[in-house]
């Protein structure tokens, strides 16, 4: 990498899910760095909203990660807009309200799945080649209760799970290739998810009310704590690390 690459200026960086919450503000504190970034998401005005941070820097592309086209189309876009990809984020996911034990249905498994485990695997493999090319980073977007559970939510929970198990492999598989695969677990972040995922008010009350149960600093995180994560993770100082979930869920996982 050249100078400018390290310093963040230059690199090019595709950020999934990025019309809100972590996804938004990756995009910008990439783009704060210097970093063009690919912002995108299914909804053209919340990225309008996220590009507008830092325009020129932040390119909104719409698509729908579980779309049969979508990874070459993605990494497609960020190539032929910038002629390189230094760091996938694979950011976007959804959650199901309420699923217990019985409740199951095959359709929304599979719509719960796509999004979450299929489209990261499926997009991280055609970001393979242009990753090698500029030797680059993989970053996965996980949660912390995919090392604890979740009651009514064991799939989501399961799904994260997966996808920490492919990011440990995969920093084991890329290394030669002089990738580096790492992922950030958030825990509890004031992100509309739950919200775009049709829990009712109600629903959203009992889950902050879990959270921050569960929560030692007794809060609930900002997206900006976890963008900081993943853009650390994912400079040139952090060149040694690879394979680790890093956790940011205000100590979640340990109590």
């Amino acid at each position: 990498m050249n100078e400018d690459n390290e310093a963040g200026t230059g690199r090019v960086v595709v950020v999934t899910g990025a019309g809100t919450g972590i996804g938004r503000e990756t995009a910008r504190a990439f783009a704060a760095e210097g970093a063009r970034v690919v912002a995108v998401g299914r909804r053209a005005e919340p990225l309008a909203e996220t590009a507008a941070a830092h325009p020129g820097l932040i390119g909104p592309l719409v698509a729908d990660v579980t779309g049969p086209d979508a990874p070459e189309r993605i990494v497609g876009a960020a190539l032929d807009r910038y002629g390189r990809l230094d760091v996938l984020v694979n950011n976007a996911g959804i959650v199901h309200s309420g699923q217990r034990v019985g409740s199951y249905q095959r359709a929304g498994m599979e719509e719960l799945l796509a999004t979450n485990l299929t489209a990261p695997v499926l997009l991280g493999q055609a970001a393979v080649p242009a990753l090698a090319e500029s030797r680059g980073v993989l970053v996965n977007v996980s949660t912390a209760v995919g090392q604890r559970g979740w009651p009514t939510n064991s799939l989501y929970a399961a799904g994260k799970a997966a996808l920490e198990t492919i990011t440990r492999s995969w920093a084991v598989e890329l290394a030669p290739h002089g990738i580096r695969v790492v992922a950030v677990a958030p825990g509890a972040i004031d992100t509309p998810i739950t919200e775009h995922s049709g829990y009712s008010p109600e629903q959203r009350a009992a889950v902050r009310d879990w959270q921050l149960a569960h929560t030692p600093l007794g809060r609930i995180g900002r997206p900006e704590e976890v963008a900081w994560a993943i853009t650390r993770l994912a400079s040139s100082q952090a060149s040694f690390v690879t394979g680790v979930v890093l956790s940011v869920d205000g100590g979640a996982l340990v109590a």
